[in-house]
Order: C-alpha cells, then sequence, then structure tokens
C-alpha cells in the first residue's frame, strides 16, 4: 500500500501598516489593513479630515504606497 501525504497550501496573509509619521508628518495618525487597497482606503478618508490643505497627486499615491509597511 503506497502512502500518500496531502499538504494543504497556506497562504499567509501580511498585514500592510502605515503612519503619517512614515511620511515625515508630525501627526500621529497610522492604520492597518489585510490589504493594500483596504489601506489607501484609510489614507484617504484621514487626508481629506485632517490634511485638508494637501494635494493628491498620482506622485503622492506613488511615495505613500512605496510607504506601506508589512508586518
Amino acid at each position: 500500500m503506497e502512502n500518500k501525504i496531502n499538504i494543504a497550501k497556506q497562504t499567509i496573509s501580511m498585514t500592510k501598516s502605515i503612519s503619517c509619521s512614515d511620511a515625515g508628518s508630525d501627526c500621529g495618525w497610522s492604520a492597518t489593513a489585510e490589504t493594500e487597497d483596504e489601506l489607501m482606503g484609510k489614507v484617504a478618508e484621514h487626508a481629506k479630515a485632517e490634511h485638508k490643505d494637501l494635494e493628491i497627486t498620482p506622485e503622492l499615491v506613488a511615495k505613500i504606497k512605496s510607504l506601506i509597511k508589512e508586518i
């Protein structure tokens, strides 16, 4: 009789994290999320509420995405 071993594939999901201090701001805000899209949504909400003078450009979005950490 042949022995068979089934190994289930596991996907390890890293939590995404960012803070205003990562971008050089003295703001104490930070957030975590399971996906980059979810985290960027939180970033957008925070920017609209607390950084109203901030101009959101494609370059700024790219910079913010480059600052995302996996924890």
